[in-house]
């Protein structure tokens, strides 16, 4: 069944509406079919094929994926598909406090080059964003493949990564500690077996880290080795290690693909994920990765503050390539989201924040107190002056407020009060899932 907006003069040419997920009416399985088509032709994928569309519409029901979608009224030759697509879905994030917040997920953002600058994006999102904040969803995020696009969305950058290629070549890849006089072992497990407990890890990992997401359905595909996307079959490369704790329990894991170069001094890792909850852990895994036969490099995705450099002895064996936003989000409920982050010193600042939808808009009061945080609207005349992106870039604590200062993002003579209350206020954020 589909859903279909009231039209809208400014597009009469155009159908706006959701698909159902859950249907399997002729008619909506037909709509579903072309947006699958839509969004994965304008992520430079082709149409999806039967085994593909059959995977993708199962992990989107499993997580009650929502599309919404553009489409032309009227077709000179077939059946009419989407020039706009959008999907999203409820989840949660770890942003530093007490207890997992929901975040709206966003993914599939997408407008044809037959139908660009037509505002279609910009109600697609106004809309989804509307209906996340009305049923109390005090986040959204999104991974993106543009970074110009988002921003005038209150989206900011809030996590990042580091990649690297660490030389594993005989005699370079040497830890300063020894792990194996530690309890605890490693594991090779297949894939398909390895992954209910991998999940269990994860999901410990995801309540001890900020920044970090709860994962797609999608991603159990991927790491069951059940299905490759690029391949379109079983992956039959992914390797799955396990470190086990001194009472046999999983407590670490990597998931990873040996990729053939041309020859032996070309061969390499690929590091799918690496999840450690000990500092044993995470030693054992790097220490296996560097000890694959026939292997002279490892690529992963760090940290920006991550160990390893500083746990060899040769630091320079960890080759930095560049460093990537990963999360960017959107705060939609302004006291739910800044209440429940950390926060630094005792302070009181009042934040003037514009946002052109209209969410977050408007003046608060933000009062600390023993890393807590009250957050109250106000008229009173504001210390800080920002946008709602430079917020959301502020959120997670991956950029200091006097770095965005310094580059005219925010004005006020308490910014320095304001760095003090928010600045180092808990862990660096880190997220490892895309979506």
């Amino acid at each position: 069944m589909t859903g279909v907006s009231s039209p809208d003069p400014r597009h009469d040419d155009l159908i706006f509406g959701t698909l159902d997920v859950h249907a399997t009416d002729e008619e909506t399985l037909a709509a579903l079919h072309a947006y699958g088509d839509a969004w994965s032709t304008a992520f430079l994928e082709g149409r999806l094929d039967e085994e593909k569309r059959k995977r993708w519409l199962a992990h989107s029901r499993e997580d009650d994926v929502t599309f919404r979608f553009a489409r032309p009224r009227t077709t000179v030759a077939g059946a009419s598909r989407p020039v706009a697509t959008f999907s999203s879905w409820d989840q949660e994030i770890n942003v530093g406090g007490a207890s997992l917040l929901p975040l709206r997920m966003i993914t599939d953002v997408t407008v044809a080059p037959t139908h660009r600058r037509r505002g279609l994006l910009t109600r697609l999102m106004s809309e989804d964003l509307a209906d996340a904040a009305a049923t109390g969803v005090p986040l959204a995020a999104l991974t993106v493949s543009e970074g110009s696009i988002y921003g005038r969305f209150g989206f900011g950058p809030a996590t990042r990564y580091r990649s690297v290629e660490v030389d594993v070549r005989p005699g370079r890849f040497r830890l300063r500690q020894d792990a194996t006089d530690e309890p605890g072992s490693l594991q090779l497990v297949e894939p398909k077996d390895a992954y209910p407990l991998t999940r269990e890890v994860y999901a410990a990992h995801l309540a001890r880290t900020r920044g970090e997401v709860a994962r797609p359905a999608f991603y159990e595909q991927v790491f069951s080795g059940s299905f490759n996307w690029e391949s379109g079959g079983p992956d039959r490369v992914l390797t799955t290690v396990l470190h086990l704790d001194a009472d046999g329990r999983p407590d670490g894991y990597c998931h990873y693909r040996v990729k053939e170069g041309d020859s032996h001094d070309q061969h390499h890792v690929k590091v799918g994920d690496l999840v450690a909850l000990t500092p044993t852990a995470w030693l054992r895994l790097w220490q296996f990765l560097a000890d694959i036969d026939l292997i002279s490099s490892v690529q992963a995705r760090l940290p920006l503050d991550d160990a390893l450099d500083h746990a060899l002895v040769d630091p320079r064996s960890v080759r930095g390539k560049e460093v990537v936003d990963m999360l960017w989000v959107r705060i939609l409920d302004l006291p739910v989201a800044l209440e429940a982050r950390p926060w630094r010193e005792d302070g009181t600042v009042v934040l003037e924040v514009e946002d052109t939808l209209e969410h977050t808009a408007g003046r608060w009061r933000v009062t600390t107190e023993k890393g807590q945080a009250r957050v109250e609207r106000t008229a009173d005349s504001p210390g800080v002056s920002l946008s709602a992106e430079t917020l959301a870039t502020l959120y997670l604590g991956d950029r200091l407020v006097p770095t965005l200062a310094a580059a005219g993002r925010l004005t006020g003579p308490d910014v320095e009060t304001f760095a003090a209350m928010a600045d180092h206020a808990g862990p660096a954020p880190y997220c490892r899932t895309g979506f």
